[in-house]
């Protein structure tokens, strides 16, 4: 970093970083007042862990803050959960939560001053962006990609040498930029919107994940020279990128649970449907995701594996017949049906096979 001062500040004139990527994951509002964001670091941000450490062993010198000065509030830019934890430490009424260490006089003392380094969001930015992108203190793929296209807006910096300046790959920086292209192109067209999601949580690793599938990408007719465009998504495919984002966000203003409920197998599955006609027309019937994924599927593969499971569940019942079948007759009708459609499924099968057979044979020839 370039610019920068070290000095110690009072604990009570700094101010938690609204701006930072990790906070803009959860719903704070543009003013939060300093309560909630230590809500938000201490549910979320595993502040309880530096919280015990400071209390323990006090705050360690070689781990300044770096602020810088804002709309005049001197912001935090990096260490807002170490600044979280001093808070509470300070004034324990910030948090409803039990067992916050009490701390002596003389600690609490030594804790209103704590050591900062001054600098700038730009000249800061390749340390941070090392720290939380892919270093040892990670952020979600969400925060990374806000932070990226930060950088690279406000700062005019490429993403390639953004992707080596914090020592990760130009194409993973790349895929992250174009997914938050997309959320903001969604947003700009009024097709999604962040607050409305279904969860608190932001599944962003959905949407940047399978804007790599062939199925959604050609569903949304996404560019392969996309990834920096700041519009990547055609016009005319405004329709389909709002239905995308209700299926893996959902809607609470019009009740809509996400379809995509975990990225394995779900996303593999909705990438399936919406490359087939027929199951996407089911997916937006309402139909089930598992529905229309079984829609998708080639029937050749579904009846093959119809057959098999069958196989392994006739197996499984005739092993359990001595212990497991108690005389019902209503079973024993069941087990006739069974019967009776394993022979007619069996029998077509053979019908259908005949002639593959004579004709390898050179019968009738």
């Amino acid at each position: 970093m370039t610019s920068i001062t070290s000095d110690t500040m009072s604990v009570a004139d700094l101010a938690f970083d609204i701006q930072n990527p990790r906070l803009a994951e959860f719903e704070l509002g543009k003013s939060p007042s300093e309560s909630e964001v230590v809500d938000i670091l201490w549910t979320s941000m595993d502040v309880r862990e530096v919280m015990l450490s400071i209390a323990a062993s006090g705050y360690f010198p070689h781990e300044p803050l770096i602020v810088t000065q804002e709309g005049g509030k001197t912001v935090v830019i990096e260490g807002n959960r170490r600044l979280a934890a001093v808070k509470i430490l300070l004034n324990p009424s910030l948090i409803k939560a039990a067992n916050i260490p009490i701390i002596s006089d003389e600690a609490k003392e030594a804790l209103r001053q704590i050591p900062t380094i001054e600098s700038t969001r730009e000249a800061a930015w390749q340390y941070i962006g090392f720290k939380h992108v892919n270093g040892p203190a990670k952020w979600s793929s969400y925060a990374k990609s806000q932070y990226i296209a930060k950088v690279h807006r406000d700062f005019g910096v490429g993403l390639g040498d953004i992707a080596k300046q914090i020592g990760d790959t130009h194409k993973t920086v790349q895929r992250l930029f174009r997914g938050m292209m997309v959320i903001e192109q969604a947003e700009r067209w009024k097709v999604f919107d962040r607050e409305d999601r279904w969860r608190g949580h932001f599944s962003f690793s959905h949407l940047y994940t399978g804007l790599d599938y062939s199925g959604i990408s050609e569903f949304l007719r996404l560019s392969p020279e996309a990834d920096e465009d700041p519009e990547p998504i055609p016009e005319d495919k405004k329709e389909e990128l709002r239905e995308l984002c209700l299926w893996l966000f959902g809607s609470k203003k019009n009740e809509a649970r996400p379809v995509v409920q975990s990225q394995n197998p779900d996303l593999r599955r909705l990438d399936r449907v919406v490359a087939n006609g027929e199951a996407v027309a089911a997916l937006r019937a309402g139909s089930e995701l598992s529905v229309a994924f079984e829609i998708s599927r080639p029937s050749s593969n579904v009846f093959g594996e119809s057959v098999h499971a069958a196989k392994r569940n006739l197996e499984k019942a005739h092993s359990l017949l001595s212990t497991g079948y108690d005389g019902s007759q209503q079973l024993l009708a069941v087990a006739e049906d069974v019967a009776n459609l394993a022979d007619d499924l069996h029998e077509q099968m053979e019908r259908r096979n005949s002639p593959r057979r004579q004709r390898r044979s050179g019968i009738g020839s």
